[in-house]
């Protein structure tokens, strides 16, 4: 049972990891391909190699291959970089006898792009740790992304799923909440979208209002000493 909602960082940008990482509000990392190529500072194998050492939480590294063979071997070769490793799995019937697979020989997965309550009830049938519906992408088709988390996590409570809905493509602050207020266990999250849920300009007003009046005081305790 989740008692509290986990954040996961998306992305695959170390700074970023380490900032939030020494807050104590980083989790765990989900990463895709495409996160990866955006880094030039290094090797994407290196990359995750740091990755996984940094973060002590799930760290999901996801597959390229969309074959059975290929995934199962990609996923065998990604869960050696760590304890911690999640193996990343399209949701595909082929990634589905994958994920079978894999859960079978102990190596935990993540099963990604699901769009729909159906697709992540299947994903946790077939053993997956945690699937990833992504919301921001189903609001920009016109769909209300949440409903599917909220559907998602109706039907795994009814059932003994050792299985995460872990909300994917957040695109705001306001998909934490309702992630939040629906249950689901875990929202993964841009760097930029975390640092804009710390920030709020009535805290920049107050904290200045109260630097100013610091040192007014400051100021006439100074002329008070001096006469």
């Amino acid at each position: 049972m989740v008692f509290v909602l986990k954040i996961f960082l998306d992305t695959a940008n170390l700074d970023s990891i380490k900032k939030y990482n020494d807050m104590g509000l980083v989790d765990g990392i989900t990463t895709n391909p495409t996160l990866l190529s955006k880094e030039n500072s290094g090797d994407p194998e290196e990359i995750m190699g740091e990755i996984v050492r940094l973060v002590h939480g799930p760290v999901s590294l996801e597959v390229i291959s969309t074959e059975y063979e290929g995934m199962l071997g990609e996923g065998r070769r990604l869960s050696k970089f760590g304890k911690n490793v999640v193996v990343k799995i399209p949701m595909l019937p082929e990634g589905l006898k994958a994920v079978r697979t894999l859960h079978n020989e102990g190596i935990k997965t993540n099963v990604t792009l699901i769009f729909s309550a159906n697709q992540a009830l299947l994903a946790a049938k077939s053993g997956a740790s945690y699937v990833s519906p992504f919301i921001g992408r189903l609001d920009d088709v016109g769909q209300v992304g949440m409903d599917v988390v909220r559907d998602t996590v109706a039907i795994f409570k009814n059932y003994s799923f050792d299985c995460e809905v872990l909300v994917a493509s957040v695109r705001h602050p306001l998909h934490v909440i309702e992630a939040g207020k629906i249950g689901a266990g875990v929202v993964t999250l841009p760097p930029e979208v975390l640092g804009k849920m710390m920030s709020h300009p009535l805290t920049d007003i107050g904290l200045a209002r109260f630097l100013e009046d610091w040192k007014k005081t400051k100021s006439s305790q100074k002329v008070t000493v001096s006469r």
